[in-house]
């Protein structure tokens, strides 16, 4: 660091993380939305689910932001790939793994694969980006 360079440290905060992570978690969910309309999995119109399906899609959206703010806040790191890295990790988690298991949901074919990993990368590149935003500014 030369002379005339200012270090601005910044403190670490579960509350603002938490917050700045569930709006980026929200504006993440609105463009997974668009991004499955765009790209929707076969056999699927790309309308809109029943009510009480969006309602838990934006509040589980919420929560994984919210989640997602705080270990950002503590552990940088988990921002790698500007968020691509959480949306494939949740993708692998939920669609691959524990909905599956549960009887909830059937594996995708490889076609519908594409476009779950699509959407979710969506949903990660936008919660960081905007988690990213507002915990610089609160």
């Amino acid at each position: 660091m030369s002379k005339g360079e200012i270090t601005v440290v910044r403190r670490k905060s579960l509350a603002k993380g938490l917050i700045a992570g569930v709006v980026g978690g929200l504006a993440g969910t609105a463009a997974m939305v668009v991004a499955e309309r765009l790209f929707p999995a076969r056999g699927q119109s790309g309308a809109a689910s029943t009510r009480s399906g969006d309602g838990v899609r934006w509040g589980f959206g919420a929560a994984l932001g919210a989640a997602y703010g705080a270990v950002a806040e503590f552990y940088p790191q988990a921002t790698a790939r500007e968020g691509a890295s959480f949306g494939l990790a949740l993708e692998a988690l939920t669609h691959q793994g524990v909905l599956p298991a549960l009887g909830l949901l059937m594996k995708n074919s490889a076609g519908d694969g594409a476009a779950e990993m699509t959407a979710h990368v969506v949903y990660g590149v936008t919660t960081e980006t905007v988690r990213g935003f507002l915990r610089q500014r609160l």
